[in-house]
């Protein structure tokens, strides 16, 4: 590791600890079961994943969304009424909601 870059650290304390330890954990384990880190670093991996996909598709999306918006492609016969444009941004507002849903069947 490069000595001038950040450390991650993962705090993990288990629910019968003392107070100090639960109260500066990142993570707190309800059971003893050493397993549990394991699913808990799963889950966490599965939760940047998919952060990053919700950033992808935000991006793409109003990087097309917003200059169609604008008016910018009404030069090419591509004009989108306002109402249209708001049932298309409330669509994307559920399909990033929805994909981040999916990770209630992630099975770990």
């Amino acid at each position: 590791m490069h000595p001038r870059s950040p450390r991650r650290t993962l705090e993990i304390a288990i629910g019968a600890a003392t107070d100090v330890a639960v109260e500066s954990a990142g993570i707190v384990l309800v059971r003893s079961d050493p397993r549990d880190v394991v699913r808990a670093i799963q889950l966490s991996r599965a939760s940047y994943r998919k952060m990053v996909q919700n950033l992808v598709w935000a991006t793409v999306y109003n990087v097309v969304a917003i200059p169609a918006a604008a008016g910018v492609f009404v030069h090419w016969g591509i004009a989108l009424p306002m109402s249209v444009g708001a049932l298309a941004m409330n669509l994307s507002t559920v399909i990033v909601a929805v994909n981040a849903q999916l990770l209630r069947r992630l099975r770990l």
